[in-house]
């Protein structure tokens, strides 16, 4: 089983920048590139939110709020800030939307546990996705991790830190990974469907806000029972790492899965559903380290015959 999750503190996350959009067209530009409803968002509320392909991959995840009617700050992986940027930006064409990497304005802070609830007192938000303004950032409740609350504390660069316990960043990714909220990373760029990462079940699809690129695969996924993949929580005896390959003992010629994200002995993988029936899986080879299933913190659908 896995270990218990200590969360409680301040973390920097230096594995996270900055997208601006600003502009009077802002927010219809992304709504029409998005997953999420990003044209009503209002200003107590942030979005977990895909790029995709025209195919329907995941090239980018955000976390997205409005501090301004005319502005959205995206935060996601740095390590596929630029390329996302470059691609979004191609498409701006005439609309009033200036995009800009704005990770240099900004640090990003991971607040958790107990600690993070008493600095934040009556202004801690009851629920994931909430957004407020706190001592002078923008904050964000993201889902929990093992029953610790989490916050996203967005605050201008040279902004004092919470005086709260130092967390490590490994601590943190560990929570993120225990929320089993996926993060495309670069070493997983443009293999997912969001279904596969379960994105619709954590608020990261909406069905009814029109068109985006690879609407049309997404939806037909849905509809259509299509879903033969889904990302589940696993124990590893040793480290693992985004993009790595899954391999089950029944069938060891080749991958039936792929880790999305990996941290301490916690891993997030996508696997087909047919692989959880019987037999075991493995990391990186169907001769390596045993991958053990754990809870989920919400439900998912794990009937093959769909």
């Amino acid at each position: 089983m896995s270990t218990t999750l200590s969360l409680d503190g301040i973390a920097t996350l230096s594995h996270w920048g900055v997208i601006r959009a600003r502009g009077a067209d802002a927010a219809s530009f992304l709504h029409g590139q998005l997953t999420s409803d990003v044209a009503q968002l209002g200003a107590d509320k942030a979005r977990l939110a895909g790029y995709c392909s025209a195919k329907g991959r995941l090239l980018a995840s955000f976390v997205v709020w409005a501090p301004a009617p005319d502005e959205l700050l995206l935060a996601c992986s740095a390590d596929l800030l630029a390329p996302t940027l470059k691609r979004l930006s191609m498409f701006v064409l005439r609309a009033q939307c200036k995009l800009s990497d704005a990770s240099a304005e900004f640090v990003l802070h991971g607040l958790a546990g107990a600690s993070a609830q008493a600095w934040l007192g009556t202004a801690a938000l009851p629920a994931p996705w909430q957004r407020s303004e706190h001592a002078g950032g923008s904050l964000v409740r993201l889902p929990d991790a093992d029953g610790h609350e989490r916050y996203l504390w967005a605050a201008p660069a040279g902004s004092a830190a919470p005086a709260l316990p130092a967390l490590s960043l490994d601590a943190w990714r560990e929570g993120e990974v225990a929320s089993a909220v996926p993060r495309v990373e670069a070493a997983t760029v443009d293999q997912f469907v969001p279904q596969m990462l379960n994105f619709e079940l954590v608020g990261g699809v909406d069905f009814q806000k029109g068109c985006y690129p690879g609407q049309e695969i997404v939806a037909r996924s849905q509809y259509r029972g299509t879903i033969k993949r889904r990302s589940f929580l696993f124990d590893s005896a040793v480290p693992a790492s985004a993009g790595q390959e899954i391999f089950h003992s029944g069938d060891p010629g080749q991958p039936a899965g792929l880790v999305v994200n990996a941290a301490g002995q916690r891993v997030l993988a996508e696997v087909k559903l047919a692989a959880l029936d019987a037999g075991s899986l493995h990391l990186g080879a169907a001769d390596g380290p045993v991958l053990v299933r754990q809870p989920m913190p919400y439900d998912v659908d794990i009937d093959v015959t769909a």
